[in-house]
């Protein structure tokens, strides 16, 4: 599906005039952002993605206030305004701290900054606060959907738990004035689960920086420490956080059919003990969290990038991957056909089925044992990644997005007065009915 889609029809579905969304807004906006986990201490798909958009707003002039979870907050950020909130960890991933950011500091702080607008990510706990702080402020709020809990609940907890968390997503993003996802698969998922009018659903776009993630990094040296010392074989990489809910164990599967090969897992998590165990006989090596020109190089080394996962929102280290010039076989869930559409798979990518081990292996293989093929997929996925900016996905955000919120919010706050000026009409002077208005908009 592509944005043009998204926005089919959206005048009778009552939703803004497309030229609302598209003008051009100049005037600085002020916009508290309120992240959890961390895009400063957490390392996830959406580190980079929250990072560059801070980065991009201050440099279109837009006052930027981030409230995140306390740890390893810098001291700046390309000037934006931080504020740490204390935080707890995760009762099923101690990795992660959450946070609420309801006290009376945060309240106090937000309130001194006057937004015009609020944008959270969700699901968490903190995007609790930041609702409830939107509507104290009577502001406009903006949810970014990153992590697909519903599909994640049955790997880590009960699966009795799935309904209920779909009732507070739909809570969540039902009381938001727009949401934003960051695929056309999720976002579908969210349609048909009535998240939230279909109208209100919005793709952030990918983006990716081609720079930091480039073949130029590739490395002999980063090579031989992937490969356990035989830089030689035909070397696999995976890189991402290592959770159950990843698919990692299919993985040995492939690799006890292909025992030329050898694999190496670059990140960490709270599978990964399990992992190595599961490894443990195989040519597998497991470096834990690189960051930096290691990570660069760690993707740019590599023959080929494998990602197992049926459970990502858009799958951005498939994203780096492509522009370190390295050749994508991933399987064909989540957001991962955004990035290798079908018209694309066996051009920039492969995609293959689910779980289909010897679907993987077809399109494996031949990659493999073929450096021709290998440079000839990674040089169209380089490309193709040199297409996308973060700079042109921060100012679709800024002036399309952020406007269509904020002419959802003016809709919602009328529709709200109607009764009150009706019942004003019946009782009090037509002038003084006149009186009853809008509170000044953002």
């Amino acid at each position: 599906m592509t944005i043009e889609e998204l926005y089919k029809d959206e005048e009778e579905e009552g939703g803004p005039p497309f030229q609302v969304e598209s003008e051009i807004t100049t005037k600085p906006r002020r916009i508290a952002l309120f992240v959890e986990p961390s895009p400063f201490a957490y390392v996830s798909g959406y580190k980079n993605r929250f990072q560059n958009f801070i980065k991009y707003l201050r440099e279109m002039g837009d006052e930027v206030m981030v409230i995140t979870t306390h740890e390893g907050v810098p001291e700046e950020f390309h000037g934006a305004i931080l504020v740490g909130s204390r935080s707890f960890p995760f009762p099923w991933y101690q990795k992660v701290p959450l946070s609420l950011a309801l006290s009376p500091r945060i309240i106090n702080e937000v309130k001194q900054f006057k937004p015009d607008i609020i944008h959270a990510s969700s699901p968490g706990i903190m995007v609790f606060g930041a609702l409830a702080i939107a509507k104290m402020l009577s502001v406009p709020i903006v949810m970014s959907y990153h992590t697909h809990v519903p599909v994640y609940i049955p790997r880590y907890t009960y699966s009795w738990l799935v309904q209920p968390m779909w009732l507070v997503i739909k809570f969540l993003h039902r009381a938001a004035d727009l949401t934003l996802v960051p695929s056309a698969a999720i976002a579908e998922d969210l349609k048909g689960a009535k998240v939230a009018a279909a109208n209100q659903i919005r793709l952030w776009n990918k983006g990716v920086d081609s720079d930091g993630f480039h073949p130029k990094f590739k490395s002999h040296e980063m090579r031989v420490r992937l490969s356990n010392g035989e830089p030689d074989r035909p070397l696999i990489v995976h890189v991402g956080r290592i959770g159950v809910e990843k698919s990692l164990d299919f993985l040995k599967s492939v690799m006890e059919r292909i025992p030329e090969a050898r694999i190496a897992f670059v990140g960490d998590g709270p599978y990964r003990e399990d992992l190595e165990k599961l490894f443990e006989g195989l040519p597998a090596v497991f470096t834990g969290m690189l960051q930096g020109e290691e990570l660069s190089q760690a993707f740019a080394s590599g023959d080929i990038f494998l990602m197992p996962s049926e459970s990502e929102t858009l799958g951005q280290v498939v994203l780096e991957a492509m522009s370190s010039g390295i050749p994508v076989v991933a399987a064909r869930a989540g957001g991962i056909p955004d990035i290798i559409p079908p018209d694309q798979d066996g051009k920039t990518g492969y995609l293959f089925t689910p779980g289909d081990l010897e679907d993987c292996l077809n399109k494996l293989v031949p990659l493999l044992h073929d450096s021709g093929l290998r440079d000839k997929i990674g040089q169209a996925a380089r490309g193709e990644m040199e297409k996308y900016d973060w700079k042109a996905a921060t100012r679709v955000i800024r002036n399309q997005q952020y406007n269509a919120a904020i002419w959802f919010w003016r809709k919602k706050r009328e529709e709200l007065l109607k009764p009150l000026r009706w019942l004003a009409s019946c009782f009090l002077p037509t002038d003084t009915c006149r009186k009853i208005t809008l509170p000044p908009s953002h």
